[in-house]
């Protein structure tokens, strides 16, 4: 995806790229250490044991294969949907995922920018899903690939046909259309929260096509945050939801 964005780029970039790249990709190298650290087990680990113990409810019956993993993922990516939703509503959570939102730019390494203890929280949100739907370990496998690979893909800065966007959205989330769920216009900014499947934001009514000033002139961030030593090196992004300036309700 950076190789795509260096060939064929949708916006240009209004931050120099070593300090966003290095402080983004320094907090996920951080979030991964402290996750293995503080996390008991992760998803796939929770799905295996859940299947050994008869937990969750499809481990009642004995489902077709294809039938449970298309339950599984769908599930699952109802329930990465609804976490969105929740982190945007709760200001205390609000808080913590607007480090997300805060970044300035929009590009591929926007999609691992998340506060440690938004990850922390996740992380814990997605074994309890995990342990009532009772998964098999390779249907969350292969959830969790789609969706760091769609994330990865929807936050890229990348140039596509809008023909094919506009096919494309009927199966995933699309930069374009993930791009508007990061304009600091607050009604943009509360809609098209799917990470990988589009449908929930048409159904439950989230969806908004286009941002209102374009995509080539729209404003990335959050309106009131527009400090970069706060939005894009590591350690003011991990203060950012403890500062005064950071109590804006979404």
């Amino acid at each position: 995806m950076a190789a795509w964005e260096w060939l064929a780029p949708r916006r240009k970039l209004s931050l120099k790229r070593p300090w966003r790249w290095s402080s983004n990709i320094g907090l996920v190298v951080l979030n991964g250490l402290l996750v293995r650290l503080l996390v008991p087990m992760t998803a796939v680990g929770a799905a295996v044991y859940a299947q050994t113990q008869g937990w969750g409810l499809l481990n009642i019956v004995d489902w077709p294969m294809w039938l449970e993993v298309a339950i599984g993922i769908l599930v699952l990516d109802l329930a990465i949907y609804g976490q969105h939703v929740l982190f945007h509503a709760v200001p205390w959570l609000w808080r913590l995922h607007m480090v997300h939102h805060a970044d300035m730019d929009f590009d591929v390494t926007t999609g691992l920018r998340f506060h440690t203890f938004e990850i922390l929280f996740s992380a814990l949100i997605k074994l309890g899903v995990v342990i009532v739907l009772g998964p098999a370990a390779v249907v969350v496998v292969a959830f969790e690939v789609m969706l760091n690979a769609t994330s990865m893909f929807n936050h890229s800065n990348v140039s596509i046909p809008l023909w094919l966007d506009r096919v494309l959205r009927f199966l995933v989330v699309t930069p374009d259309m993930h791009r508007v769920h990061h304009s600091i216009i607050r009604r943009e900014t509360n809609s098209n929260f799917g990470f990988n499947l589009p449908w929930w934001d048409y159904l439950f009514r989230t969806y908004v096509a286009q941002p209102k000033d374009g995509h080539e002139h729209m404003l990335i961030g959050v309106k009131e945050l527009r400090d970069e030593h706060q939005t894009e090196r590591l350690p003011g992004m991990l203060q950012l939801p403890f500062r005064s300036n950071s109590k804006q309700k979404q």
